[in-house]
């Protein structure tokens, strides 16, 4: 089972997170954690790597609801985002939001992440609209 959302785009790596934070911020998320996996290998392992960001996007709306249905949630949240270069091109991924409910069993948490869902492709299109 597919667990992500993905595009793929021309461009730089820098350039291309900051669309992903401006698109993500257009659907209501903000951006709480942001982890530089590149540099944390480097730094830790003296591993080289490609550029491969991961951004904890949430909206506090969903987040609220979703927790309110099962407290255990925030094992799921935030939502990942994550912009890494693949050779010429940038990927952007995004969890697929139904896995909450796939994981907890609990149909409760369907309205949430369907629209969690939404909200992230539309996200994804924008950029797609916007980088090609």
């Amino acid at each position: 089972m597919p667990y992500d959302r993905t595009v793929r785009l021309p461009g730089t790596f820098g350039e291309t997170v900051e669309a992903v934070r401006r698109a993500l911020s257009d659907q209501g998320f903000g951006v709480l954690t942001e982890i530089d996996v590149q540099a944390v290998l480097r730094a830790g392992l003296g591993h080289e790597m490609e550029p491969y960001l991961i951004l904890g996007a949430c909206n506090p709306p969903l987040a609220r609801q979703a927790l309110e249905t099962d407290r255990s949630i925030g094992l799921l949240l935030p939502c990942n985002v994550v912009v890494r270069a693949e050779g010429e091109q940038v990927v952007v991924q995004a969890i697929d939001p139904s896995t909450m409910v796939t994981l907890t069993g609990d149909e409760a948490m369907a309205p949430v992440a369907d629209e969690a869902a939404r909200r992230l492709d539309a996200a994804l299109a924008a950029l797609t609209e916007a980088g090609g």
